[in-house]
C-alpha cells in the first residue's frame, strides 16, 4: 500500500550496493512506554495495510513491536516478506565496532526477527573517536545480513560530509526531524548528495503545529485534516514518513493522507517554513 522508494549505499566506486525497496509511509513508535499500547497499535497499524514499522533500543518497545508482528504473520495479514522494519543503535552504545554488532543482536532479539530492513545509527557519537569504528561494525552489520540496508538519524551535513573519508558503504539513509515547518531544504540535498534517501520523523512538529491556521487553511482546501496534509507534504517532498500514533482512528486517518493532493498549493506550504525545531537536534553538533 502506498508508494515505494529504492535505497542503496554509495561506494567508493560510485556504484549503489544492497539496494532495496521502502514504502515511503509508515508507523512511528516514539513514546510508545505504556504496556501493550506499541503492541496494539502496530498490530492495528498491520491490520490496516501499513507496511513499515520503524523502532529503536531506546523506545524500549522492540519486544512489543515484535510480538505484534509475530502475530499479524501468524494471523495471515502480512508476511515477513512485505514488511520493512527500522530499528536503531542508541546513541549511548555506538562506542565501536564491536558495540555495533552486539547491539544489532540485541535488537533482533528483542523483535523476534532474523533480520531488519534498516538499522540506523541514532545520532552522531558524541566521542568524535567512536564514529568512524562505530560505522564499520554497522558495515559488518550489513554484511552478515543482520541488516538489508544501514543508515543514520540525526546527523548534519558536515557529519554525512566527514563520513567519505572512512565509509566502505555510505548510508541508505538520513533520518531526521523534517515538516512544513522545518523543511531542511539543505540538510535534504545534503542528505541525497551522499546517495543516501531522507527519513522524515515528527512529519506533525510533535503536534505542536497541526492547529497552524495557515494549515488549516490549506487542509480545508484540500478536503483534508490538517495532519493529513502536513503529511503528504512530506511525502511529497520526497521523505520516507513515519508518523507516529498509538490511536487507532489516527493510524487510519494518517494512512488516508496518501490520498489528500497538494499540487495547486506548493507555495503555501513553502510559506510555512520557519526552522521550527519540535525537539531534540543533534544535527548542528560537532
Amino acid at each position: 500500500m502506498g508508494p515505494h522508494l529504492t535505497i542503496g549505499h554509495a561506494t567508493t566506486n560510485g556504484e549503489l550496493a544492497h539496494t532495496s525497496n521502502v514504502p515511503q509511509f509508515g508507523l512511528g513508535t516514539f513514546l510508545m512506554s505504556e504496556p501493550g499500547e506499541c503492541k496494539k497499535a502496530v498490530y492495528t497499524a498491520l491490520d490496516m495495510g501499513y507496511k513499515h514499522i520503524d523502532t529503536a533500543m531506546a523506545y524500549a518497545n522492540e519486544h512489543e513491536v515484535g510480538q505484534a508482528i509475530a502475530e499479524a504473520i501468524e494471523n495471515g495479514i502480512i508476511t515477513r516478506e512485505e514488511l520493512f522494519v527500522t530499528t536503531k543503535l542508541r546513541r549511548p552504545h555506538a562506542l565501536g565496532f564491536e558495540e555495533a554488532k552486539q547491539r544489532c543482536q540485541e535488537s533482533l532479539k528483542n523483535l523476534g526477527l532474523d533480520y531488519v530492513d534498516l538499522y540506523l545509527v541514532h545520532a552522531p557519537p558524541e566521542n568524535l573517536e567512536h564514529r568512524e569504528p562505530t560505522w564499520k561494525g554497522m558495515e559488518a552489520c550489513l554484511l552478515e545480513g543482520w541488516t538489508k540496508a544501514i543508515g543514520v538519524s540525526n546527523y548534519g551535513a558536515h557529519h554525512l560530509d566527514k563520513m567519505r573519508s572512512y565509509a566502505t558503504y555510505m548510508p541508505a539513509v538520513n533520518q531526521i526531524e523534517v515538516h512544513p515547518w522545518l523543511q531542511r531544504d539543505a540538510l535534504r540535498a545534503a542528505t541525497e548528495a551522499v546517495g543516501a534517501k531522507v527519513m522524515a520523523y515528527s512529519p506533525l512538529a510533535r503536534g505542536h503545529k497541526v492547529n497552524d491556521k495557515k494549515l488549516v487553511e490549506i487542509a480545508k482546501k484540500v478536503d483534508s485534516t490538517p495532519a493529513q496534509a502536513a503529511i503528504k507534504w512530506c511525502l511529497d517532498a520526497g521523505c520516507i514518513t513515519v508518523p507516529k500514533s498509538s490511536n487507532s482512528g489516527r493510524i487510519g486517518e494518517n494512512l488516508e493522507a496518501l490520498k489528500v493532493d497538494l499540487s495547486s498549493h506548493i507555495e503555501a506550504f513553502q510559506a510555512l517554513d520557519e526552522h521550527y525545531i519540535s525537539g531534540w537536534d543533534p544535527t548542528s553538533e560537532a
